[in-house]
């Protein structure tokens, strides 16, 4: 069994630009990235940052400059490899006279399936991802959520051991979405490895195991959100006892609710630090019950990270 179900080493992509004389524009800059079965990792990153890119060069729709990319210990484009992979692009396009039904019968065929275990197979996906009696009409009667439902059933038809989905929540209703992310779960449960890309960082927050974070072609950031160094925002104090209007004279009120059990919860910012206050809190007779530590989120980080590499305006 491979080490790494995927595995990215200094992987470049350059793209020729101009016509009288052409120039190599990278889009990918000597990206490395491991993979482990039975992750999943969230690849993120804005509009131009090479996430479809890197795709494509693992499903070997192109090829790159330099570099290597493996899947489940094989070359990118292995034969071997293909078979064990599922693949949703960010853009599907699908034979429109067909119904979905009829599609999946046909993927299933190309990876040398039975017809009847074809039909249970497509039957069976069809209805994980939600698509009900309208599986038999053509796929041109279809919205583009429908479409992207067949699209991750068709990801899925082989029963892969490594799924790469590019923007799997695109065109989804809040249904559709929450549905995606409870088969992302479970094909997490089931132990595949699922490798997608998105720009809603909500969804990679509430489902990646990691995520790797893409700026103008390069990774800049990688890690389980644990362990990546989210800033300290402020902190969320709990205190219990004293009255609230002893609050005021701190400047505290304005910052401060107050729940069940003559429990008042304190918003500090982070340039006021509880050792600033504690002791003063302490005077007024209020019991410290915790001190928590307001984290900025996963778009916060993203933000950030994102800011500190744009250039400079001209």
């Amino acid at each position: 069994m491979a080490r790494y179900a995927i595995r990215l080493t200094e992987l470049t992509k350059d793209y020729p630009t101009g016509f009288w004389r052409p120039r190599p524009v990278r889009a990918l800059d000597q990206v490395s990235l491991d993979v482990e079965p039975g992750e999943v990792l969230g690849y993120l990153g804005p509009n131009g940052s090479g996430k479809t890119t890197t795709l494509k060069l693992l499903m070997q729709l192109i090829y790159p400059t330099s570099g290597r990319a493996e899947i489940l210990g094989r070359p990118a484009g292995d034969i071997e490899a293909k078979r064990r992979l599922g693949y949703l692009p960010e853009l599907p396009y699908f034979y429109d006279n067909l119904t979905a039904e009829e599609l999946l019968v046909y993927f299933g065929g190309l990876f040398g399936l039975a017809p009847a275990v074809a039909r249970t197979r497509a039957s069976t996906l069809l209805d994980r991802v939600g698509i009900g009696a309208e599986r038999r009409r053509r796929l041109r009667r279809y919205s583009k959520g429908m479409l992207q439902r067949v699209g991750i059933a068709q990801a899925l038809v082989n029963d892969p051991e490594v799924v790469f989905l590019d923007e799997p929540m695109s065109g989804l209703d809040p249904v559709g979405r929450r549905d995606t992310r409870e088969l992302i779960q479970s094909l997490r449960g089931e132990g595949r490895t699922v490798f997608f890309s998105s720009h809603i960082l909500s969804d990679a927050e509430a489902l990646c195991t990691r995520v790797a974070i893409m700026v103008k072609g390069r990774l800049v950031s990688t890690g389980r959100l644990a362990d990546l160094a989210f800033e300290v925002q402020g902190w969320e104090l709990v205190v219990s006892g004293g009255e609230r209007g002893d609050l005021a004279g701190l400047g505290l009120d304005a910052v401060t609710t107050t729940v069940s059990d003559g429990r008042h919860v304190i918003e500090l910012p982070f340039d006021r630090p509880p050792d600033q206050v504690l002791p003063e809190l302490s005077r007024l007779r209020f019991q410290v019950v915790s001190l928590t530590p307001r984290h900025e989120s996963l778009e916060d980080y993203f933000m950030r990270l994102v800011a500190s590499r744009q250039e400079p305006a001209a």
